[in-house]
């Protein structure tokens, strides 16, 4: 039987005095940092992305997967051992498992570890409404909403649950090359009848895929190039 994963966004921000630091410090905060990560994906679904320039409260964002919360929770303590985050706070953060879908075939029980340049990534809560409704018609309703979503095959869409784990419903992570194809497929979900049992999808995080060295790299400028070749 397929094993559900835990999945972890972890948004992180940089304090500016970090900056000022002597360049052999910065270097060594950011290979304790490295450390984590190398150890972490040693066997699990590790992913980096930068949003220095995308938003103004987060620099950077961790996408962790593991079968077992504890081993989530592990390379969390192991990373706040690193020099680099005791110059850092967590201004955000999901946590969600994955799990069947009631609407659609296409499910995952693993967030699927392709290599889009962006991730789109917003938590999610519906109204009550929606969950008073039936099934078959909550079922009938989110055809529509699948149906759309197919029409722009170059956004890769991955849902997560967070049903009784944290504050929000779900995690989605939509990934793409092409953020105007992203932008023009929310602006046309607005018009569905399941947007309309929508309470909450923000905030909203563009996420630009790197390595973790790049991503730690543009924390202080010292990588000039942070999109994925």
């Amino acid at each position: 039987m397929p094993v559900r994963h835990f999945v972890k966004y972890t948004f992180l921000k940089v304090d500016p005095a970090w900056r000022r630091l002597d360049d052999e410090r910065r270097a060594e905060d950011k290979r304790e940092f490295m450390a984590a990560c190398d150890d972490f994906a040693d066997g699990h679904l590790l992913r980096a992305f930068s949003l220095v320039g995308t938003r103004g409260d987060a620099d950077m964002m961790l996408l962790s997967q593991a079968q077992n919360l504890e081993r989530i929770h592990e390379f969390h303590v192991v990373l706040t051992q690193s020099g680099l985050m005791k110059w850092c706070t967590v201004p955000y953060s999901f946590l969600a498992m994955t799990k069947p879908s009631e609407y659609s075939d296409e499910s995952r029980l693993e967030v699927r570890p392709a290599h889009g340049k962006y991730l789109f990534v917003y938590p999610f809560v519906k109204t009550r409404a929606w969950y008073a409704l039936p099934g078959d018609e909550r079922w009938r309703i989110m055809q529509e909403h699948i149906k759309l979503g197919r029409e722009y095959p170059s956004v890769d869409l991955n849902t997560s649950y967070s049903f009784g784990l944290d504050d929000q419903e779900f995690v989605v992570a939509f990934e793409t090359d092409n953020p105007a194809d992203f932008l023009d497929l929310v602006q046309r979900l607005r018009t569905t009848e399941s947007s309309s049992y929508t309470l909450r999808d923000t905030p909203t995080f563009t996420c630009i895929s790197c390595s973790v060295e790049r991503a730690l790299g543009a924390l202080d400028g010292a990588s000039l190039t942070i999109a994925t070749t």
